[in-house]
Parts: structure tokens; C-alpha cells; sequence
């Protein structure tokens, strides 16, 4: 008998049939002497939609409003169908004893393979295999491991009230925004209060208002004590700040205090998800979409790295035993850290690290047992590797020691603070010579020099959020989940909603006006708040799914209403004064992948055109810059906008058509067989043989 494995992507099922002895390939499955590995595509099925419950739903209209289906059901992604009739077929075989779910340790990963199962009816035993990374070694200790599926049917529970729950919220006011408004609006209970905490930093960069103040530093030995005033912009007018210099010239200036106390900072924890993604985009400025899908990467392809969707930065006490062979296996990129940590018995230093009960679905990022191969990395996975094997290996250092001093100095009633770092022990910290701080001497009574400077000053506005800063506003109100808050970012930009520039993030006119739009609970994290708290009891069986259900369908009804007796009034930005030249209707202009179009608003008319000219690979022949693509009377032309050269583009018989890989492969096949059927002394043959004969 066999075991039927559901992996959550064909990538992962190739890797366990290397692990498990699989080795017979099909389209659909890989299979083994005990085993037979299948793979999900991401989601096969999902959540019926509006139509499938009731015809009348199909209608986008107020009359169909609130949708609350009496039971949920599911139904397949249409896509993926021919995967999913292939697990059917392959459940219903007679030499299957059970199914193993190995699809992602996580709640969606729990739902994506309970939904295949219950869709195909499967009812043999189901088992679970929980493992953070994708090495060999991991993959046998799991299967050793295994566990009853119903250990994590609570796990299941809260998958399917989330997505209960977001389908409520998210379909319903969604539709009740678009149709009374009559534009393509988007909310929902995650991506509106990460639209509005946005929107809130840009109203505080708007009503800033910079002012200039002066402040008075003295200057001993190079290092500068700063006046204290209660209010340290006191100074508002350089008039005011010189008299008090002129009088502070006049007196002495005497050492009051000098205080000494040593700090010890340890090595930080390794990261989770939603830091690393925080920590690339300020120093690479990569979004939270790329960062998470080359830390996939790392952990699915390369296996240099565990589980990337974690939001614990803690590590399991059994843990402490793999630490020497995670040691050996970055000493390729860091030798004399790592050595280093090894000859002191690959013991760790942080230890408030080894947590079991802050380790929750998964542990911390850190490396695998796997040597990584540098050379089949690219660049920017390379940067994410580094930045987790240098986290990791902190872990081994020692404490950074610094002594840090303050010194009070008085001239008569006026206090000046002077600060100055001294490092005992670096430790974990790599210290440059130019980042020591050259130490002055203080001692209590000493008279310094009067020496004061005026400084002008100027207050700064506050930043725009970063795709980094808002990741951590999203983490501190538990707004998504780490392995979601990239996708909700992406879809806020895709939706028009919000825009990002040079890393900057902003909200669109469009945007603004939803906020306005939706009820203020919904703009608000705390309605999130409250539900990511409910969904956490209901996977830790502390909560009933289904109560939670009754009350999301409150308040679904509760929004809708509000909406559709709204007064507020929308201004759709993205229509424009052109007129579409088949049904005279206005032009909506719209972003696209391929740059931004203009679409016709009459419900029947399909006329579309681009807004800008698309650039063509071209060359102009004057100037070598690519031509754009223009559309006239009589068809295409390409065009250069520097020179103004057009050149006609050929149609599709006159032009030379490119070959398909299909093709390729056929003329490949056709050129080896010819060769293959050659006789041993081809003409070709017989013609060298002969020259050479002649030489």
C-alpha cells in the first residue's frame, strides 16, 4: 500500500521524491516504491462565488445587497482543474492506505490541501507532515514525525473563517462602493487601514509647517555639550540666543558632574518575515513582494534557508543541537565567524533565543544545514543570504560592552550636557577605526573655556512611509499576516488606490475619497485587530469559528447599509475630457502592465486605445534609438521621436515571423534524426578525408 503525498507546488514534490525513493515522472504525480507525490498549484479551488449561490447575485446591484450565503461551499479554480481531476483519480486508487498533507506549515497551506481533500471525498487516514526547511535531513525527521490530521483541525477552522470572513466583508462592500458610485472601488477589512495609515502620514506631512530656532553647543576638546531648555526651540529669533551667549561669556563655565555607566547590548534576535523585508527595502529598496519571493528562493530552490513565512524571531530549545552544522554550512561565506564559533562549541550567546513557547507555526529565519552554492545564486539573493547568515551568526558573539559617559557642566543657572562612548568589548560588532570615538578627559570642578557656538536649526518635516515603514505599522496592529502583507501592498497599487515612487509611498485621489466612502470602523486597524485576535483562539480551540462567522455577517450588513444610504459625494479622477471615437462616450484612463490606456465608458462599446505610443525594440537607423509604435490610416508605423523617421511595419506575411520554442524543438528533432540516419561516411565525410589524403 501507498501513501498519497500533497505537496503545495511541484517544485516542493520533486524535492520530497529525490528524499522518499520516488522516481517514476508523470505530468501529475511522481511515484515511488511506497509513496506517490502529487502537488497543489497554490489554490485548486476556492470559495464559490456571488452567481453560484443564487442567479440574481450575477447582477451588480443594491437590490442584491447584503450577500450572506446560508452555507459556504467551494468549488474549482478553473485553471487548475486538470490537476485537481488528476488527485481525484489518483485518491480513488486501490492501492492508496492514506494521504499525507504536506503543503505549507501554515494556516493557508492547511486550507489549500483540506479543501483538495474534501473535494475529492477522500475518507482513508490523513497524516501531517510539519517541517520549516527543505533539506533532506528535515524531510526524513518529519516523516518520522508524522501526526494525525486532526491535530490540526482547528488550524483548519481558522483558515476557513478567515476566508469566510474576507469574502464577506470584502465582495460585499466592494460591490456596494462600486455600483453606488460607479467606479471600480476596492475595500476591505485589511487593505483600507493600510490605505488610511498612509493617507494619516501624509496629512501630517501636509500640515507641517517648518520653523527655524537656534540652539547654543560648547566646544571642549573638540566634543560639543548642548544647552538643555525645557523647550529645546526656545530660541526662535538669533537675537535672543546671542544675549544669552554674550552673558554666558561673561561667567565661568564649570564640570558639576561627571557620570560613568556601562551598557551591554546583545547580538539581535534572527529575523522574521515581516523584518527582513522592512530591513532589504531600506538598504536596497526592494519592495516586500520581491523580498519575500527571493527568500522563497533561498529556502524552496537553493535550501539554504527555513521556512520564510514566520513571524517568530525565537528558536526551539531541541534546536541548540543543529547549531554546529548550520555553523559548517556558512563557513563557505563567513570562514572566520564561523570557525570562530565552532572552536567555542558552536554555543550560542543570546540565549533568551531558545524559546518553545514564543515559536509559534514556525521558528525564526535562520540558515539550513545545506553548503550554500554562491555560484547558483543570483545577486539579490545573494544580499538576502548574507543578511541571514550575518543575523545568524550574531547569535554566536559576544556581548558589545561600551561605557558611556555624561558630563554636566554649569555656567550659572544654565546647564550643558556632553556625552562621549567609550568601547570595552566590540563582540558582535564589527567596529572601524574611524567609528571610535576619541575620549576627552572630565573631571568635577574643572573650568572649561567659553567657548560657544550658534547654531541654526530648522524643524523637518515627518518622512513619507516607506514600503518599509508601513510593513512595520501593518505588524504592530496585525494588519495581515507575514506571509500576506506584501500581496495586500501590491493589490492597494494595483487598484489604484495608491501609488509607489523611488520607494515612497502615496495615496492616490481615488484612494483618498474611499477612506471617505467606507465606514470609519473599517478604516480603522482595530476592527483587524479584533479579528486576528478571534482567528488566533479559534486555531489555539479557544473560540467557535462559527459564532465568529454570525458576527462578521452583522457586520457586513451593518456596512452595506451605510454605504447605500450614504450621501457622500465621488469624483471619478481617472475620467477624462476625450471622447471615444465609436460611441462618443468619455474616455476612463486606466494603468496597465503594458503602461496606461484609455477605455471607453459605454457599458457595450470595447474601444480601447494606449495613451502613450508603445516604444518598439527598433532601432532608428539615424539616431539608434528605439522607435516608437504609432497606429494610422493605413496601420502601424514605427516612428522616432528625436529624428521623426517612420518606417512602415510589415504585415504578418511580409514580416519574418519568430520561431516558437515548439518549433525549435521539432526542427531539432528533424536535424538529429537526419543525422542519426546518416550513413557512417557521409559526402561530407568522404570530401574531408579526402583533402586531408591530399595535404
Amino acid at each position: 500500500m501507498k501513501q498519497l503525498i500533497i505537496a503545495e507546488k511541484p517544485s516542493v514534490a520533486r524535492d520530497l521524491a529525490q528524499v522518499l525513493g520516488a522516481t517514476k515522472k508523470t505530468k501529475t504525480y511522481i511515484e515511488g516504491p511506497n509513496v506517490i507525490i502529487t502537488w497543489a498549484l497554490g489554490h485548486l479551488l476556492g470559495l464559490k462565488m456571488p452567481e453560484d449561490y443564487n442567479k440574481e447575485w450575477a447582477q451588480w446591484n443594491m437590490e442584491t445587497l447584503p450577500m450572506i450565503p446560508k452555507k459556504v461551499g467551494i468549488k474549482p479554480l478553473p485553471k487548475t482543474g486538470h490537476q485537481l481531476k488528476a488527485i481525484s483519480q489518483l485518491a480513488k486508487r486501490q492501492d492508496v492506505s492514506e494521504a499525507v498533507i504536506a503543503t505549507d506549515a501554515g494556516r493557508e497551506g492547511e486550507l489549500v490541501a483540506r479543501w483538495i481533500l474534501e473535494y475529492v471525498r477522500f475518507n482513508k487516514p490523513v497524516k501531517r507532515l510539519w517541517i520549516s526547511s527543505q533539506t533532506t535531513k528535515a524531510i526524513k525527521d518529519g516523516f518520522k514525525k508524522l501526526e494525525p490530521s486532526k491535530h490540526y483541525d482547528n488550524l483548519y477552522r481558522s483558515a476557513l473563517a478567515r476566508a469566510e470572513a474576507d469574502w464577506l466583508v470584502g465582495l460585499n462592500v466592494t460591490r456596494a462602493l462600486t455600483v453606488k458610485y460607479e467606479d471600480n472601488l476596492s475595500a476591505g477589512r485589511v487593505q483600507t487601514p493600510t490605505l488610511a495609515m498612509v493617507r494619516k502620514q501624509e496629512e501630517r506631512i501636509e500640515n507641517f509647517r517648518a520653523e527655524n530656532f537656534y540652539t547654543i553647543d560648547l566646544t571642549y576638546g573638540g566634543l560639543k555639550g548642548r544647552l538643555q531648555l525645557k523647550n529645546p526651540r526656545q530660541f526662535s529669533e538669533r537675537e535672543q540666543a546671542e544675549q544669552l551667549v554674550d552673558k554666558l561669556v561673561a561667567q565661568k563655565t564649570l564640570v558639576t558632574s561627571v557620570k560613568s555607566k556601562q551598557k551591554k547590548e546583545l547580538a539581535p534576535l534572527p529575523y522574521d518575515l515581516t523584518e527582513i523585508q522592512r530591513e532589504a527595502n531600506q538598504r536596497f529598496g526592494f519592495s516586500a513582494k520581491k523580498t519575500l519571493g527571493l527568500v522563497q528562493n533561498l529556502y524552496e530552490i537553493h535550501k539554504v534557508v527555513t521556512y520564510p513565512r514566520t513571524d517568530s524571531k525565537y528558536l526551539t530549545r531541541d534546536m541548540a543541537s543543529t547549531m554546529k552544522e548550520r555553523l559548517q554550512a556558512v563557513a563557505s561565506y563567513y570562514p572566520d565567524e564561523a570557525k570562530a564559533a565552532i572552536r567555542k562549541g558552536s554555543k550560542v550567546q543570546v540565549t533568551k533565543v531558545f524559546q518553545d513557547e514564543k515559536v509559534t507555526d514556525h521558528h525564526a529565519l535562520i540558515p539550513t544545514e545545506q553548503v550554500p552554492r554562491a555560484e547558483k545564486m543570483d545577486n539579490d539573493e545573494q544580499k538576502i543570504y548574507q543578511m541571514i547568515t550575518k543575523r545568524f551568526l550574531g547569535l554566536f558573539g559576544d556581548a558589545h560592552i561600551t561605557e558611556q559617559q555624561t558630563i554636566e557642566a554649569k555656567n550659572a543657572e544654565n546647564i550643558f550636557l556632553f556625552k562621549q562612548t567609550k568601547i570595552i568589548q566590540p563582540g558582535f560588532k564589527v567596529v572601524k577605526q574611524e567609528d571610535i570615538q576619541k575620549q576627552v578627559e572630565f573631571k568635577e570642578g574643572m573650568t572649561l573655556n567659553n567657548q560657544f557656538q550658534l547654531n541654526k536649526e530648522i524643524t523637518s518635516p515627518p518622512a513619507a512611509l516607506s514600503e518599509g515603514s508601513l510593513l512595520g505599522l501593518m505588524e504592530k496592529h496585525k494588519l495581515g499576516t507575514p506571509a500576506t502583507r506584501a500581496e495586500i501592498i501590491e493589490k492597494l497599487i494595483k487598484s489604484e488606490l495608491m501609488s509607489r515612487t523611488a520607494n515612497k509611498l502615496a495615496v492616490t485621489p481615488k484612494g483618498k475619497q474611499l477612506l471617505k466612502l467606507v465606514n470609519p470602523s473599517l478604516v480603522s486597524p482595530d476592527l483587524t485587530e479584533k479579528w486576528e485576535s478571534a482567528l488566533e483562539e479559534i486555531a489555539q480551540g479557544k473560540r467557535d469559528g462559527k459564532t465568529f462567522i454570525k458576527e462578521i455577517e452583522e457586520d457586513t450588513t451593518k456596512l452595506v447599509k451605510e454605504i447605500k444610504y450614504s450621501e457622500q459625494k465621488y469624483t471619478d479622477f481617472s475620467l477624462t475630457n476625450k471622447e471615444c471615437p465609436e460611441c462618443g462616450e468619455a474616455l476612463r484612463e486606466k494603468n496597465t502592465r503594458d503602461g496606461k490606456i484609455y477605455v471607453c465608458t459605454g457599458e457595450t462599446c470595447k474601444y480601447r486605445r494606449r495613451k502613450d505610443p508603445k516604444v518598439s525594440n527598433r532601432r532608428c537607423p539615424q539616431c539608434h534609438k528605439k522607435m516608437e509604435i504609432h497606429e494610422g490610416k493605413n496601420g502601424q508605423f514605427f516612428k522616432c521621436k528625436t529624428c521623426v523617421i517612420t518606417e512602415k511595419i510589415e504585415s504578418g506575411k511580409g514580416r519574418k515571423k519568430k520561431m516558437t520554442k515548439h518549433e525549435e524543438k521539432k526542427l531539432l528533432k528533424k536535424y538529429s534524426q537526419s543525422q542519426a540516419s546518416e550513413p557512417e561516411e557521409s559526402p561530407l565525410a568522404l570530401a574531408l578525408k579526402a583533402a586531408m589524403k591530399d595535404n
